[in-house]
């Protein structure tokens, strides 16, 4: 913003020379035309009610309009106001186009920065979601977990009551000398 206030200064200085500066020129061809087309009474200062007071003095003898030497001067002069109109008209066109650089800029930048702010607001809202949503299955990660050491618990003891272990030799030797030989009473 500061850069384009500065550039504006100058714009609005240099505009300001250039149509002094063209003013100025166009004055001194209007003036030297006059001079060089009219004839002597048109420079003569006449106002009725002061002519009797002013008297104008006579023009000197030897004194001759200098017409090929006021041509040329009159021609620079042309050139002089043509570079100070192209220069104003360029001054102009630099100082619109900067402006309209400036603007396009300008609504660019809201844009992006409008932009990049939403993109950040949803990103925070997409982040809370995505942390409670990670709560919530830790949480029920550690539910499941639970659940499933209670079942392993009740399985266990399901097993130690419903599953037929198998005997070992000791312990079935030991249970057929303990019980009753039935093979000398039943056959004799």
């Amino acid at each position: 913003d500061k850069i384009r206030q500065d550039e504006h200064a100058a714009y609005v200085e240099d505009k300001a020379d250039l149509e002094q500066g063209l003013a100025g020129v166009r004055k001194a061809l209007s003036v030297l035309r006059d001079y060089y087309a009219a004839d002597e009474s048109a420079l003569i200062q006449d106002d009725g009610s002061l002519s009797s007071f002013m008297q104008q003095p006579a023009p000197p003898q030897m004194h001759e309009k200098a017409g090929g030497a006021g041509s040329s001067i009159i021609s620079i002069l042309e050139v002089v106001e043509s570079d100070f109109a192209k220069n104003l008209a360029k001054v102009e066109t630099e100082e619109s186009d900067a402006e309209a650089d400036y603007d396009k800029i300008t609504q660019e930048n809201k844009v992006a920065k409008t932009s990049m702010s939403q993109d950040v607001k949803y990103k925070v809202a997409e982040s809370k979601s995505l942390d409670k949503t990670a709560s919530e299955l830790s949480a029920d990660l550690e539910t499941t977990n639970s659940e499933l050491a209670a079942v392993n618990e009740y399985d266990a003891k399901i097993k130690d009551r419903c599953v037929a272990k198998p005997e070992t030799y000791q312990q079935r030797a030991a249970r057929r000398e303990a019980a009753p030989d039935i093979g000398a009473c039943g056959h004799s």
